[in-house]
């Protein structure tokens, strides 16, 4: 899922850059790579490739400022969509 969430960062934002150094623990905000327009493409990305839908109330960065804080996010996202469908 990291890589897949890196790649759309790098495609999207560093526009294929893939030498500028983007740690995984590395703040989208702090580090100017992503605005907060570029939040709105990165959850429609989310929902659309992972199946999920991410409420308003979600919209934090705890949950979408890094890609180790965006994988966790899905993860968890994906366990509670399962746990909805037993």
């Amino acid at each position: 899922m990291q890589t897949e969430i890196r790649q759309f960062v790098v495609d999207n934002f560093l526009f294929g850059q893939q030498d500028r150094p983007l740690g995984n623990s590395d703040s989208f905000l702090e580090s100017g790579v992503i605005d907060s327009t570029g939040v709105l493409e990165l959850i429609a990305f989310l929902e659309s490739r992972y199946g999920i839908s991410i409420d308003d109330e979600e919209l934090v960065p705890a949950n979408l400022d890094s890609i180790d804080r965006v994988s966790g996010f899905v993860d968890r996202k994906l366990k509670m969509k399962g746990a909805d469908v037993v």
